[in-house]
Formats: C-alpha cells, structure tokens, sequence
C-alpha cells in the first residue's frame, strides 16, 4: 500500500479500533485459479482474526495460505470548495479522505465444533447487542445449531504484518482541515459522519 509519511498510521491501538468497528473485511488470495476475493466479518481475538466460511468456500481448502485482509473504515469525497486557502489561491484540487487497515497473516482452517460454537457465539453476542431482544445461538434448535456447524469450516489468520493508512487531511494546515470538518458535517451523506468524528479524534491527538 503506498504510504506517505502524512498519512501513515502505526499505532495498534487506532488500527485494532477500526478494525473492530468495522469488521467486514476484504480476504485476498492468490491460489491456483489467480487473485481472489472474498467477504466475511472478523473477530480480532489475542492478536489474530477469527472467521468462518461456508464448506463450498475456497477459503476453506486454503490451509496455510497467505492471506492479505483489509479492514475499510469510513471514507468520503472532499471538495476543494472546502479549503479557505482554495478561495485565495485557487491551488487545490478534490481529493479523497478515509481510512484503511491492512493485515498480512497466514490462514489456518478448522472443523474443531467447539472452537466455532464459541465464535459464532461472540459473533452472535456482539452484533445482536443493540437488538431490543438480542438472539442467542441458543435461541435455535440443538439439532439445527449442529448442522449449521457441519456446513461451515472456522479461520484463524495469524497476523505477520499490520499496516495502516488514515488519509484525513494532515498534509493541508488547520483551517483546511477545520473546513473539510465543516464541510463534511454541513453534507451528510453516507459515512461523513463516521469521517468527521474520526479527523475529530486525531485532530484532538495532535493538540
């Protein structure tokens, strides 16, 4: 991932945190067939992810693979309208804020019925929680709960390499970075929320 020395993010703590609020991630592979990629959910658990997949997956059959996962924050178009400098100079251009994790492991599948009980437990636990009623995995029926758990196959990727890029402005002074704020709020739209609040937070870091 090209990572200028502006936008490059190192702290494992921020990357552990967006990983964790957003745990849709990209698996990417290079078997017998080529590049690939699949979509599934993760668990950062003691510093590896924990996943599962359908038997017909291809992901299932890649035992020891190594695996590029990459966790997409909240991202969004930023006008150069936004800029005070843009309305002295007229020197800027649109460019595109977000935030990205990048995590280089090696694959281990399992069948172990136990092991995936318990992930689809914490799975289940922390997706349902906002839920008025929350549904449990022992909300089903045993009978069903375990062939559910047959048809599925567990991974577990070791983490090797962690990279993160958090692309919010850092190269534009101040008052850029307050009017992209600004200018993101006033818009609204998908994620701009998410990626106002997060320059919010590195912004208070840095003071």
């Amino acid at each position: 991932m090209y990572q200028p020395a502006h936008f490059k993010e190192a702290d494992s703590a921020k990357l552990h945190a967006l990983m964790r609020a957003y745990p849709f991630a990209t698996v990417v592979t290079n078997g017998e067939g080529g590049l690939a990629a699949n979509h599934l959910p993760f668990e950062l658990v003691d510093g590896a992810l924990h996943g599962h997949v359908a038997r017909g997956n291809e992901l299932s059959g890649m035992d020891g693979a190594e695996v590029l996962v990459i966790f997409r924050g909240p991202d969004g178009y930023v006008s150069p309208n936004w800029y005070p400098s843009k309305q002295e100079t007229h020197r800027e251009v649109p460019t595109w804020n977000y935030a990205v994790v990048h995590v280089h492991g090696r694959l281990r599948t399992t069948q172990d019925a136990g092991w995936l009980r318990q992930l689809l437990g914490r799975l289940t636990d922390r997706h349902e929680a906002g839920q008025p009623v929350p549904w449990r995995v022992s909300d089903a029926p045993e009978d069903h709960v375990e062939k559910m758990l047959r048809a599925i196959v567990g991974l577990e990727i070791s983490i090797d390499r962690i990279e993160g890029k958090f692309k919010l402005s850092q190269n534009h002074p101040a008052a850029n970075r307050a009017g992209v704020l600004a200018g993101l709020r006033e818009r609204a739209g998908r994620g701009d929320a998410e990626l106002a609040d997060l320059m919010s937070r590195e912004e208070r870091g840095r003071s």
